[in-house]
């Protein structure tokens, strides 16, 4: 299904014809939403970019193809054609006409939201900026010819093509598990419903029960978010199953806000959570879908629910583009241009961005860098110094938030920490419920800097 770009005729709103696409049997359709948020657009990033652009004097205009429609590619859409202003013709490729952030989703999980908060769809992006929304599967990228070809048959011809895919499992990297047994064991580690499906199994776990969490080996997506999970998934127990226990078989040695973690659990759910090294463990040896059980050196621990994050990669049109060196892509690092072909920008979790972690926040700042580059390139409009920023905000209980971040700055062969920040631990109840809120309004943020 192809969403096309908007027109006004007398006050109503139709599909135009795509640009670019050679698909004749593609359809034009559009949802009309409101979402209506102000002021993170300038907190960070390459973001001087309200200004106006020159137009192009002569020849056809230049044509940008973002295909991933996350933090990282509806950011970078909106900005390259906002700031453009009609002059560069930007097309964003994204298979869910509805998208639900990886990031909240365990708020949802914990019951803090609803499911529905933390789902957007691509309207207004359209509507506002003309951007040509396509919702269709993007299935192999010809570099020479500069060609996007879709799942159904059609091509998307590009002069710039932004790559921010996310990422795609390594099922295998944890013996016995498999995409079959994602249903049994969800991982819930990328957007969909997943989420849902775990929630309702917490929620139905026996009395006593053994809930087991597996989190994925470094690098991967949100380094805090398995022990958030963790957090959220006590939060529930404690209300609705207090003599349930949570196992944690981590195979790596220590994780990001460790500290901060542990000593919330103690807190908030002492004797619920116990977090298991892999010199302790030694390892997942098999897991058995049928009955539940996870094998290790150390014991064989039996679930009644549980999660298994597995080890990840950049999304898979990345590899297809010949844009990857192993599992990730690495970038230059004052662009987000792939080392691999200059006419590709790949951000967000798919990316090699040094000490910046795979996150929502990175995702976006990255993507206001890119798109600066790129009208810089495509227009002559003036490319500013690139600055980058990240934060990572976690709930551990009710009004009790933690962060970790940091400010970046490009340096020749990567991207280099100006400053840093964490939360400390012994701070203040009210000092923990600021951070909290002050994660709320930073989502509401994203998602109108994103979709709006």
């Amino acid at each position: 299904m192809v969403f096309s770009m908007l027109e006004e005729r007398r006050g109503r709103f139709f599909a135009t014809p795509l640009s670019g696409i050679t698909n004749d049997k593609s359809t034009g359709e559009v949802f009309m939403t409101s979402i209506s948020r102000r002021g993170f657009g300038g907190l960070f990033g390459a973001s001087a970019l309200g200004l106006a652009m020159p137009s192009l004097a002569f020849g056809a205009v230049p044509k940008v193809v973002v295909i991933g429609g996350g933090a990282g590619g509806a950011t970078a859409a909106r900005y390259i054609a906002k700031d453009s202003k009609g002059a560069i013709d930007v097309t964003l490729v994204e298979a869910s006409k509805r998208y639900y952030t990886c990031f909240f989703s365990n708020l949802y999980l914990g019951g803090f939201r609803d499911y529905d908060s933390i789902g957007h769809g691509y309207d207004q992006l359209a509507a506002n900026h003309r951007v040509n929304v396509v919702h269709e599967w993007a299935s192999s990228v010809d570099n020479a010819g500069k060609m996007v070809k879709l799942a159904s048959g059609g091509t998307l011809s590009y002069d710039k093509l932004v790559l921010s895919p996310g990422i795609s499992l390594k099922y295998d990297s944890v013996p016995g598990y498999s995409p079959a047994l994602q249903s049994r064991m969800p991982h819930a580690w990328t957007s969909g419903t997943q989420v849902q499906l775990l929630q309702n199994q917490v929620m139905n776990m026996r009395k006593g029960g053994v809930f087991v969490m597996v989190p994925p080996p470094n690098p991967y997506r949100c380094p805090p978010g398995p022990y958030e999970r963790v957090s959220m998934i006590a939060h529930l127990l404690k209300q609705h199953n207090p003599t349930a226990k949570i196992i944690i078989l981590d195979p790596k040695a220590k994780f990001s806000k460790q500290g901060l973690f542990m000593a919330g659990w103690e807190k908030h759910y002492s004797g619920m959570v116990e977090w298991i090294d892999p010199e302790t463990h030694g390892g997942i040896k098999s897991i058995n879908g049928d009955t539940m059980e996870f094998v290790t050196d150390l014991d064989t621990f039996k679930a009644d629910a549980a999660s298994v994050v597995p080890a990840q990669r950049a999304g898979s049109i990345a590899m297809a583009a010949g844009v990857t060196d192993g599992d990730w892509a690495p970038i230059i690092p004052a662009t987000m241009a792939s080392k691999a072909d200059p006419n590709i920008y790949v951000l967000g979790d798919a990316s090699v961005a040094s000490s910046m972690p795979k996150s929502g926040f990175s995702a976006n700042s990255q993507a206001k860098v890119a798109a600066n580059a790129i009208r810089g390139e495509l227009t002559g409009s003036r490319v500013y110094d690139p600055r980058f920023a990240n934060t990572c905000w976690s709930l551990i209980a009710t009004n009790d938030g933690v962060k970790v971040g940091a400010n970046y700055k490009a340096g020749s062969e990567k991207i280099d920490v100006v400053d840093k920040f964490v939360s400390q631990g012994g701070e203040s109840a009210d000092l923990r419920k600021t951070t909290y809120e002050e994660s709320v309004g930073w989502y509401n943020g994203i998602t109108s800097d994103m979709f709006s």
